[in-house]
């Protein structure tokens, strides 16, 4: 479950965050405050010199003069002057850049943007501002750049109209002139200068970060830079390069479409980075792997360009360690768990970096953020969720920051809480220990959830559901404040039901169903969620990606599971899903082939009609098994197998590649015989012993031999698990006495089923299967039996058509239907007098139904019959189709009555009588 974005605002202010508003009154320090575009990055907090020649470039003879304080500012001579120098013919807007430049130094002095009074005293003066297209670019860029970074086109709660309407005519001014300079040819425009690019690519970034609504000539001003970047791409220094990428990334992060300019833009960039990658200093590396983190769309994968510039750019990390400031540390730990989510590789570099920053990640000051602890601690669960494992620095530095949470609970906005919540439940799913820290910062943070609860986004109430359910899945315990998380977010998820995205619609259709699937009672706004919630993502056919369609197919069948009551959308869903399943097959992972398999077996094993599409997605899925062969873990091979041996067992189609989807994973549960736990086990022992003929009896010998349910592991079953393994044993048994090629006794597996028996014999059984299951073991060791269930017996027409058949042709024949002998299973047709039991085999016998392949239950009556002595004929019921056929299998046992009489005639005989008639 991605949460997104790891932190609001990475550290830069936010008129938005009320966090912030104290701060910019006050000339004190504003935590995450910059003024300057290498300061306009992610959280960085340094403050740059009064003059940055690359940035603000001195205009030739010019004198600045700084303010000592406002007033100096807003004096009426100062824009007399500016409005006397602009009426001068050829004038290029030199004054208005040193004034604009003038007023950027005063809030970098006093280190926070124009307040409100300020901003409302400034404003009405700029109206003498009216940029002109004459005016040189080195002047428009100067002014945009330096209005921006001194907030005074900040958009203010409380600014008046009038203010209003004077920002955005100014801001259309510059707009409108720069446009004009940028229509040439990048070849014909000798005027443009890549600093100004950069500034003017910051200011936009800032100015839509700050609560600014895109507007067309914001776009077309944004598309217009592009073709420039692109044709001066040689000229960007390395700070350029950084602050370029950094504000596009920005302007896609807030609403900027990822048109084929912008993409060849970052693309053309991408190469001067690999080759200046020595000349980037700490800040810009951080910005740079943050930009190319976000350059991308949630669902898109990094191309081989970002990744060939980011590794390029690891080693680098290292050399320049001690030059990191802690938030860029703290930056680039989230941009490195955000490009492993991207498809970034875990290479041991990267693996290495990480281990690197971690310490100092968690070296935190006396006053310190929230971001500070939540980024780290979101990165850390994107690196574990893409294949990293837990290990020891991890956990160190988790025991290091979450601690932070409990001292700073109160000031922990709603994106921070989602992100915290679902970063812990991420790490505990993968291997983390439910720590006292852990718990402690779940505790801290859940009451927050309540007293918040209205201003959670949608993504944000979809990763906090997903979260306090998986830290419960894990062991956490359910508090009252879990109660009460639960009570206040789900009317939540029913009011904003139109406003989820496809990850949130399968993200809270899997927290609906573990939460029911745990206990917890099915109220009616549960019912309506769900429902809603599968009307929402297939009626609107909002867009799944693989992960998406795996989860919901999962969701739907344990809800099937668990008894939900039938809806219709249960079933549309299912159907609009299975072809996306079909067509993006090559996409899914491991894991998710496995619980693609085993929602549809589960599906099918509860009613599911198994229709021509739902044979085709399991088609398509079964041969990307064995691509991935040896990616799996024991909890894939065994849901893998549970699944094949229940879709079989439903009359899926014994097809060549089922066949090798078994042959490929057998290898891998007897190479991973000694990493499997209790449950695994079970369904293992299962799956092996349900499918009968399909596996070769030496294969099944040596996998359930690697399977051993030994005695001093039963603490650590179920009883349910324990007679499943029984059960599983005695059907492989059953498959190794039935093969004449192999010694019908297996000494190894006759003491497991020994072992389960006497362990389970005196348990309290309630359960009819459960009941059934202990007198097969009992049979097969020949002990007495426990009172058998009541089976019910029904004859199909063809057996009593056969019945009949055989009765005419033979009309002293003793024929007894449906008759239980020794408390086993009732047989088809028993002939008392010879010890004859006649199976008519229906499709159900066999694997996929093919009349060939028995499947572990039949081979286990069968073997269980002849251990007991009886002659057992199996006829598949479409062989009676034929009335040849049919004479031909009357004929056949009329023969072996013959025989047995003759045997029974001999055996009666004196031995002197059985030596002369032998």
């Amino acid at each position: 479950m991605n949460s997104g974005a790891a932190g609001k605002g990475w550290g830069c202010w936010r008129p938005d965050d009320p966090r912030n508003h104290q701060a910019a009154h006050q000339a004190s320090s504003a935590i995450g405050w910059q003024y300057d575009i290498r300061c306009q990055t992610p959280g960085t907090k340094r403050r740059p010199p009064p003059c940055d020649p690359y940035l603000s470039p001195p205009l030739k003879k010019r004198s600045i003069a700084l303010p000592q304080n406002f007033s100096d500012l807003i004096k009426p001579e100062r824009f007399h002057a500016l409005k006397r120098q602009s009426d001068q013919t050829g004038y290029d807007g030199k004054s208005h850049s040193q004034y604009a430049t003038s007023v950027k130094h005063y809030t970098s002095d006093c280190r926070r943007p124009l307040n409100h009074r300020e901003q409302n005293q400034l404003i009405p003066w700029l109206q003498t501002f009216q940029p002109a297209t004459n005016w040189s670019w080195r002047s428009l860029t100067t002014i945009t750049h330096s209005f921006t970074s001194a907030g005074v086109f900040t958009l203010w709660q409380l600014t008046g109209q009038p203010v209003k309407d004077t920002q955005a005519s100014l801001l259309a001014e510059l707009l409108d002139a720069v446009l004009h300079k940028c229509r040439p040819r990048p070849e014909n425009s000798t005027d443009i200068e890549v600093w100004g690019i950069t500034n003017l690519l910051w200011a936009m970034a800032k100015l839509i970060e700050n609560g600014q609504q895109w507007t067309p000539q914001l776009e077309e001003t944004v598309a217009a830079l592009m073709p420039h970047v692109s044709a001066r791409q040689n000229q960007f220094t390395p700070r350029g390069i950084a602050n370029v990428l950094w504000a596009m990334a920005k302007l896609m992060h807030n609403g900027q479409k990822s048109t084929p300019e912008f993409k060849e833009t970052s693309t053309a960039l991408l190469p001067r980075v690999k080759a200046l990658k020595d000349q980037f200093n700490a800040l810009d590396i951080a910005n740079l792997c943050w930009a190319i983190a976000r350059l991308g769309d949630d669902d898109q994968l990094l191309t081989p360009d970002q990744t060939e510039t980011v590794a390029a750019l690891l080693p680098c990390v290292k050399r320049l360690l001690a030059d990191f400031k802690p938030q860029e540390i703290v930056n680039l730990l989230w941009a490195v768990g955000r490009l492993v989510d991207n498809g970034l590789p875990l290479s041991p570099e990267l693996k290495e970096v990480v281990v690197t920053l971690l310490p100092p990640a968690c070296a935190l000051p006396d006053h310190f953020i929230p971001q500070q602890i939540i980024n780290p601690v979101w990165a850390m669960a994107k690196l574990v969720d893409n294949g990293q494992t837990v290990i020891p620095e991890i956990r160190k530095a988790l025991a290091t920051l979450l601690p932070g949470v409990n001292v700073l609970k109160n000031q922990f906005n709603n994106q921070e809480i989602a992100n915290l919540l679902w970063a812990m439940a991420k790490l505990v799913e993968h291997g983390q220990p439910l720590t006292p820290e852990i718990k402690e910062a779940v505790a801290a943070v859940l009451p927050r959830v309540k007293v918040m609860h209205g201003q959670f986004i949608p993504r944000q109430i979809a990763n906090l559901l997903w979260a306090v359910t998986k830290l419960a899945d894990n062991g956490h315990e359910q508090t009252p404040e879990f109660q009460e998380v639960l009570a206040t977010l789900l009317p939540r998820v029913i009011t904003l039901m139109d406003q989820f995205n496809a990850q949130g619609i399968a993200s809270l259709l899997w927290t609906m169903t573990k939460l029911l699937d745990n206990g917890q009672p099915l109220t009616p706004v549960m019912k309506e969620a769900v429902a809603t919630l599968l009307s929402r993502g297939i009626r609107r056919k909002v867009r799944f990606n693989v992960q998406n369609i795996a989860n919901l197919l999962w969701s739907i069948a344990k809800l099937v599971d668990i008894g939900y009551e039938p809806i219709p959308e249960l079933k549309e869903s299912v159907v609009a899903l299975l072809p996306h399943v079909k067509a993006k097959k090559n996409r899914f992972i491991p894991r998710q082939i496995a619980n693609l398999l085993w929602a549809m077996a589960k599906l099918v094993d509860n009613g599911y009609e198994m229709a021509q599409q739902f044979k085709e997605a399991v088609a398509a899925l079964l041969p990307q098994v064995k691509v991935m062969k040896g990616q799996q873990n024991t909890q894939d091979i065994t849901t893998l197998l549970w699944a094949i041996a229940k879709l079989v067992d439903c009359c899926q189609r014994l097809t060549p590649e089922l066949k090798t989807t078994v042959a490929t994973l057998l290898p891998h549960v007897i190479a991973m015989k000694d990493h499997f736990n209790p449950q695994e086990l079970a369904k293992l022992l299962w799956a092996v012993g349900s499918l009968g003929d399909l596996i070769n009896s030496g294969v099944t010998a040596t996998v359930a031999e690697s399977l051993p349910c030994e005695a001093n592991k039963y603490p650590q079953f179920t009883q349910q698990e324990l007679f499943i393994s029984l059960w599983g044993l005695l059907a492989c048994n059953a498959r190794l006495y039935l093969n004449k090629n192999t010694n019908n006794k297996n000494t190894l597996l006759e003491y497991q089923i020994k072992a389960l028996f006497n362990h389970l014999e005196n348990a309290f059984i309630n359960d009819e299967q459960e009941k059934s299951i202990m007198i097969l073991a009992a049979r097969w060791l020949e002990r007495e039996c426990p009172t058998g269930p009541h089976y019910q017996t029904t004859s199909s027409t063809c057996q009593s058509l056969f019945h009949a058949q055989l009765q005419s042709a033979r009309p002293s024949l003793k024929i007894e239907q449906e008759k239980s002998l020794h408390a086993l299973p009732p047989v088809d047709l028993f002939l008392p007098e010879y010890n004859i039991v006649i199976e008519i085999q229906g499709p159900f016998h066999y694997i996929g139904h093919d009349f060939q392949t028995r499947n572990g239950s039949t081979l286990l009556k069968i073997a269980l019959l002849q251990r007991a002595g009886y002659d057992v004929i199996e006829i598949p019921v479409n062989q009676l189709q034929n009335p040849d056929s049919v004479q031909s299998h009357i004929v056949q046992i009329q023969q072996k009555i013959t025989r047995r009489t003759v045997d029974d005639s001999l055996l009666s005989m004196s031995p002197e009588l059985q030596s002369e008639t032998g």
